[in-house]
């Protein structure tokens, strides 16, 4: 049986995501788990695809666009504070942020995350402007 948990978002960044997002760790049972992401403006994200889980996204604040593509069916839609989209497994995704905040965004990955090597590199639209 699960002990309850309780967690405060985290003031400083726990990791750099593989897209190049700063990740705050939020918590996790055996399903899935939950982080903060959040992406400076002006900047836009390496594009990446998961090996193994999928992951539905809130945006709490900023704007921007993000690009999905799976199977041939190819989408950019705009993406600001209310905004919730899923990312199935085997999506190619990038993302970008406008504005001036950052784009910040929850995110749910089911199963959860399962570390290093779990996101592979792939091609987008857009140069990347976050370090790899």
């Amino acid at each position: 049986m699960a002990i309850f948990t309780t967690k405060v978002l985290p003031a400083f960044r726990d990791a750099i995501a593989p897209d190049g997002s700063d990740v705050r760790l939020l918590l996790e049972l055996e399903g899935g788990s939950m982080a903060h992401f959040e992406l400076a403006s002006g900047e836009t994200s390496t594009a990446v695809m998961h090996r193994t889980v999928q992951e539905i996204w809130y945006f709490l604040a900023g704007q921007g666009k993000m690009w999905r593509e799976q199977n041939g069916q190819t989408e950019i839609v705009d993406i600001q504070a209310g905004v919730s989209l899923t990312i199935p497994l085997g999506t190619r995704f990038q993302f970008r942020s406008f504005g001036e905040e950052p784009l910040a965004a929850l995110g749910v990955t089911m199963p959860p995350w399962p570390g290093d090597g779990e996101a592979m590199v792939v091609m987008g639209p857009w140069q990347p402007t976050v370090p790899r």
